[in-house]
């Protein structure tokens, strides 16, 4: 994304970058010096843009999750327990989404995410079941791999881009099965 909300940075995301210069070193790309000036600036950093100043130069493709951290969130509902996931998180490479009887919101607009491409997988197996979605313009929803079934329901999957996408945009991949209805919300500022 071109902008990155100006969020306070945790020790994970400190290791995530430290762990993207040390392999940045082991390639040849950068020297010992220049990593050892680039780790104390790693580590004096409080946000998200003065982490991502540091390796800016750096190939995208070397963004990893340090060893031991986690690349996949968990969302489970059980009986009559909704699903929230909104404010401010870091979002994984993939999100796995089981909903019973209530509506799932999941919001990605404060949220950081450092990745090109997230696949979530849903798993939504009752009508009362809907799925609402909201994201910032410019990300890109894929429902390719969506399948539905049920009380004589075609797939539900409402997703209306309002303006063109962005071509730097995250693109959120849906995979998995749902009886009720999945709802995609677009917006311009997360406030």
């Amino acid at each position: 994304m071109d902008e990155k909300p100006d969020l306070r940075a945790g020790d994970r995301d400190r290791d995530r970058i430290a762990e993207m210069l040390r392999i940045a070193l082991s390639e040849g790309r950068i020297s010992v010096e220049e990593m050892t000036e680039r780790l104390d600036r790693v580590y004096r950093a409080r946000t998200f843009p003065e982490l991502d100043a540091v390796v800016d130069d750096l190939p995208r493709t070397h963004l990893v999750t340090p060893s031991g951290g986690p690349d996949l969130l968990r969302l489970n509902s059980r009986g009559f327990r909704a699903i929230r996931k909104t404010g401010r998180w870091t979002v994984p490479p993939r999100l796995n989404l089981d909903c019973t009887w209530r509506t799932a919101v999941i919001d990605f607009r404060q949220a950081y995410c450092p990745h090109p491409e997230i696949a979530m997988h849903v798993s939504c197996h009752s009508p009362f079941g809907d799925i609402i979605i909201r994201v910032p313009v410019g990300w890109q929803v894929l429902s390719d791999e969506m399948t539905s079934g049920g009380w004589i329901r075609l797939l539900r999957v409402h997703n209306r881009p309002p303006e063109p996408l962005s071509p730097d945009g995250v693109v959120l991949r849906l995979s998995g099965h749902i009886s009720g209805d999945i709802w995609v919300r677009y917006h311009h500022d997360p406030s």
